[in-house]
């Protein structure tokens, strides 16, 4: 079972490195009387604690509301009006006594319908009352490791969203913003941005967005905006390309980067920053030391251009790669290695950055992908994966995250959140100089620390993928399309 390392680079404002995240159902440490510290475990159980009393309430409002409206009851009121009206009576007193569930219907029509009713008329269900005060003592949590968030400005900004308050907050946020920049301010409310996001969501007039906040406090990854509440099927049919793969030959510069290459996970990351985010990846087949032959895909993130373009890597691609699995991205590089005649049986490692760790994920979840070749390490960068499983028990999972990127929260588990990841998964995390959200989330971010200060760390990786050790027998580029 291969531990969860968590470690500390230099940083320009002292901050903490992510904690290892307790359990659900463990016993936490208290801290002492005299430590003068929050426990962040401590915290973390009560918000559990609470989220899971608001989902059981929650649960127990449509339990009602279904009851309510069934039309069993209404049966039974032809029989027994007497009955019948004393069961809606006590149904009805539980649903909307402050004491009791607080006006908490919701789930079928009529449970949906008072549901709104109450959301435009700002009534809290006691379920919504106990979730806020979860995602509050996530974000409390949070600011322990991150003093940033305990700052004027940005406490500002958490108070007013913990209370509903969108003015308040948005007022805020601007301050924030005009004090630090866009970029500063969004990586200091990053390691809680998805407890934001889900706060809006249950404390808005808008009910359509109210399954992402849930989602969320339970621990999943939305498939819902948080906005508007429209579904992310949508996306599919905004990135509906069949996937192609064409085989290139590298220019020059990239035929000499490539050259130099090796088993080693910064060499790696640095063909990833070489390939750059316009449709380009690259197969490796490699001659390993014992006498077997393995192949390496190397998959590079998302181009911040246009929200859409003609490869998979782009914004569209993105957002479809963290709700599917099937998407344009994997059904290409499963053609790539159709194409590149890899025989079935074939050891396989993905290695990607971002939108391509994600894919490199949803490669190993492909049944089909995982029955034709084995893939028995897949090795991400800044990647939102931890709510994804490989189809093989057996693949080795190597997480790397730098705490000041935001982009490996987007599934859900942030610094906040007390989810954690299979015990068999290694989780590398750090915080560094790169501090600003995008060059915190660059490649060669992520390569310069592991190169740095955080050696250790791609020498504890290079040892996990020690089977891929040999001669570089060829290099292929390919270029990757929708259509």
């Amino acid at each position: 079972m291969a531990p969860q390392v968590v470690d500390e680079a230099a940083q320009p404002i002292p901050e903490q490195t992510k904690p290892h995240v307790h359990t659900p159902g463990a016993h936490p440490a208290v801290a002492g009387p005299a430590s003068g510290q929050i426990d962040t475990e401590l915290l973390l159980a009560a918000s559990v604690l609470l989220a899971d009393a608001a989902l059981t309430a929650r649960r127990a409002g449509a339990q009602l509301t279904g009851a309510l409206s069934s039309w069993r009851v209404g049966l039974a009121a032809v029989r027994r009006p007497g009955w019948a009206l004393a069961t809606a009576a006590s149904c009805a007193k539980a649903l909307t006594n402050p004491a009791g569930l607080a006006f908490g219907s919701n789930g079928g029509f009529v449970g949906e319908l008072a549901r709104v009713a109450g959301s435009v008329t700002y009534r809290r269900p006691a379920a919504v009352a106990m979730a806020v005060d979860a995602f509050a003592l996530r974000i409390e949590a949070a600011a322990v490791e991150h003093p940033n968030l305990d700052s004027p400005l940005a406490k500002r900004l958490t108070d007013a969203m913990v209370a509903g308050n969108r003015w308040e907050a948005l007022r805020a946020l601007r301050a924030l913003v005009e004090r630090l920049g866009f970029t500063r301010a969004l990586t200091t409310v990053s390691p809680v941005i998805m407890e934001l996001l889900a706060l809006l969501g249950l404390l808005d007039e808008n009910p359509a967005n109210d399954s992402f906040s849930w989602v969320t406090l339970a621990g999943g990854v939305p498939t819902t905006d948080p906005f508007f509440g429209l579904p992310s099927s949508l996306i599919q049919y905004l990135n509906p390309g069949p996937g192609r793969a064409e085989r290139i030959e590298p220019d020059s510069i990239l035929t000499k980067i490539l050259a130099g290459s090796r088993n080693d996970v910064v060499s790696y990351i640095n063909d990833i920053g070489a390939l750059g985010n316009h449709g380009l990846v690259l197969l490796r087949r490699v001659e390993c030391a014992d006498g077997r032959v393995r192949y390496v895909l190397l998959l590079p993130g998302t181009s911040f251009g246009l929200p859409s373009n003609s490869t998979p890597q782009d914004l569209i691609g993105a957002f479809d790669g963290c709700v599917r699995v099937d998407t344009t991205y994997t059904r290409a590089a499963k053609q790539l290695l159709l194409r590149a005649g890899v025989p079935a049986g074939t050891e396989l490692m993905f290695v990607g950055h971002s939108l391509g760790g994600l894919t490199a994920m949803n490669l190993a979840m492909d049944v089909d992908l995982a029955s034709t070749y084995r893939v028995t390490h897949v090795v991400t960068l800044g990647s939102p994966i931890d709510n994804k499983r490989p189809v093989d028990h057996t693949t080795q999972v190597i997480s790397l995250v730098n705490n000041h990127d935001v982009i490996p929260m987007l599934d859900g588990r942030g610094p906040a959140s007390p989810n954690d990841i299979p015990d068999s998964w290694v989780e590398l995390t750090w915080l560094d100089e790169s501090y600003d959200y995008p060059l915190s989330h660059a490649p060669q971010a992520y390569s310069d620390t592991l190169r740095g200060e955080m050696t250790h760390l791609r020498d504890r990786v290079n040892e996990l993928i020690r089977a891929y050790d040999g001669e570089v027998a060829g290099n292929q580029t390919y270029m990757l399309r929708d259509k």
